[in-house]
């Protein structure tokens, strides 16, 4: 997914708690909301905390740079060939207490 597109969501849950996060990315029509929920979930099970501590840890940084870009042709008139930049985004979370 474009680092473009990922930054609307990632920008949109910077700074809150888990809980209103976790419930903003949930009810979020974007596309990117989904993984972004799921590395959101991974990085409070790598925290070790339990259940009701979760709610303690704030979204301090949320960074979306710009990851390899894959190449592909797509064939056009006269044996032409457009190319598409398939981009992809490198997601970095940091919590804090």
């Amino acid at each position: 997914m474009s680092p473009r597109k990922v930054r609307l969501v990632a920008n949109a849950v910077k700074g809150k708690t888990v809980g209103s996060a976790r419930a903003a990315l949930s009810f979020m029509p974007k596309t990117a909301a989904l993984p972004l929920k799921k590395l959101l979930e991974s990085a409070v099970k790598n925290t070790g905390a339990a259940r009701s501590e979760e709610d303690a840890f704030i979204i301090s940084d949320f960074r979306v740079d710009e990851g390899a870009t894959m190449k592909r042709h797509m064939p056009r008139a006269r044996g032409s060939a457009y190319t598409i930049r398939k981009r992809t985004s490198k997601v970095t979370l940091v919590l804090s207490k």
